[in-house]
């Protein structure tokens, strides 16, 4: 899948699917059927239908909204260690947010905690397919259903994971997907909602009707970024648009903002507009097998990192196919995990952070978020690093990166 790069080239953090001019064509009568971004996802995931709305942030604005509507209850249970837009999206909709710590080393939440967390008020918890990687979503719905709350899957990173054969993001009540950049599939920003119930749909439809306007300015804005997009997603071009601002921030000591985790409170709803969903339809064709071409490569290069001492990949349990955009590496320490991006997160291989810190300790979340407990999240983050899965990461730079993790 992979050639090596000349230095003077950029490797993205993740991996998104590559874009192709063709995509950006305008759809008439003769491809209709293929600018049908609705459509396609809901082939593509194994569902009846799919909800399209202007990010994934934006799907779970309308989730929630819709849940509390049906429910009246307040509380929205989400993990220590996830998106910063997740406790942004549960304040927006003027809800109280309730952060679970995490289970020692991994994505799922603390069993323990969770049920102690979920009461007669809880209208939801959130299950995260953090990275591609698949949660344990089965455990969560057990704790949930005892106190008969929603059940949330957060699958913003995970378009094309499967449990025992199924998409996830289907086995909870509602799941979302996001369609930024570098998710995989992207149309610059834009999000899917699902759910199994067919009633639930009709709500979730309504409520989309209801708080989701057309909003032209905005969509502007993102068919600028998106053909932006296109023309700078290329190894040659990405220096400018993703490596120098990277570096800039590293050099002024900002890792939030390196890796993109300063977000304004200020979430934008306003219909994903015809021609991006045209974009995203046609790209649809190219994913499964770009997925697979990732999963084939993330395989082979777990293989060299576990005979790396001290270095563990993030992986998926029995029965779970997750998606690669890269791979998540957890270090034996915050001293060890450092060491390693002070050589290589600006190196230009794609050597990355995945959220920088544990809900709690981002400042701007504070008013939301408070304070809490939550060690095992603190230790995830602190010792966490991504290695690109991109196929422009050649084999060459990839076995430099793991020298460096076998040497540092």
């Amino acid at each position: 899948m992979a050639t090596s790069l000349p230095r003077k080239y950029e490797v993205p953090p993740t991996a998104g699917l590559p874009p192709r001019w063709r995509d950006l064509l305008p759809f008439g009568a003769a491809s209709e059927q293929r600018s049908d971004l609705a459509q396609c996802a809901a082939d593509f995931l194994g569902t009846a239908s799919v909800q399209v709305e202007c990010s994934g942030t934006a799907s779970l604005v309308v989730a929630l909204t819709t849940l509390h509507r049906l429910s009246g209850r307040r509380a929205v249970v989400v993990p220590a260690y996830t998106c910063p837009l997740v406790a942004l999206a549960v304040a927006h909709c003027g809800l109280d947010l309730r952060v679970c710590d995490l289970a020692p080393g991994s994505i799922d939440f603390d069993a323990a905690q969770l049920a102690a967390l979920c009461d007669r008020d809880t209208l939801a918890v959130m299950p995260t397919h953090l990275g591609g990687r698949v949660a344990d979503v089965d455990a969560t719905i057990a704790i949930a259903r005892r106190v008969g709350a929603f059940v949330i899957e957060d699958a913003a990173q995970a378009l094309g994971a499967r449990r025992h054969g199924r998409a996830v993001g289907l086995d909870g009540d509602v799941g979302f997907f996001s369609l930024a950049v570098g998710k995989g599939l992207t149309t610059y920003e834009g999000g899917l909602l699902v759910a199994h119930d067919a009633a639930l749909r009709d709500e979730l439809a309504r409520t989309s009707r209801e708080i989701v306007p057309r909003h032209s300015g905005r969509e502007l804005q993102r068919v600028l970024q998106l053909l932006g997009y296109h023309a700078l997603y290329r190894p040659s071009l990405l220096r400018f648009a993703y490596g120098a601002p990277l570096r800039r921030a590293l050099r002024r000591g900002d890792p939030v903002a390196a890796v993109g985790d300063d977000f304004s409170p200020a979430i934008a709803l306003h219909k994903l507009g015809r021609w991006r969903q045209s974009v995203g339809a046609r790209a649809f064709a190219r994913l499964p097998a770009f997925l697979d071409e990732g999963a084939a490569q993330a395989q082979s290069r777990k293989v060299r990192l576990a005979w790396i001492p001290g270095v563990t990949v993030i992986d998926d349990a029995g029965g779970a196919q997750g998606t690669w955009p890269y791979l998540l590496l957890r270090m034996p320490d915050e001293a060890a995990r450092d060491a390693v991006l002070q050589r290589l997160w600006s190196a230009g291989l794609g050597v990355s952070r995945l959220f920088i810190h544990a809900l709690p300790d981002y400042d701007y979340l504070q008013r939301i978020v408070g304070e809490h407990a939550v060690p095992n999240a603190r230790a995830f983050a602190a010792t966490t690093l991504t290695i690109s899965n991109s196929p422009w990461l050649g084999n060459e730079d990839f076995e430099a990166i793991c020298r460096v993790l076998e040497t540092t």
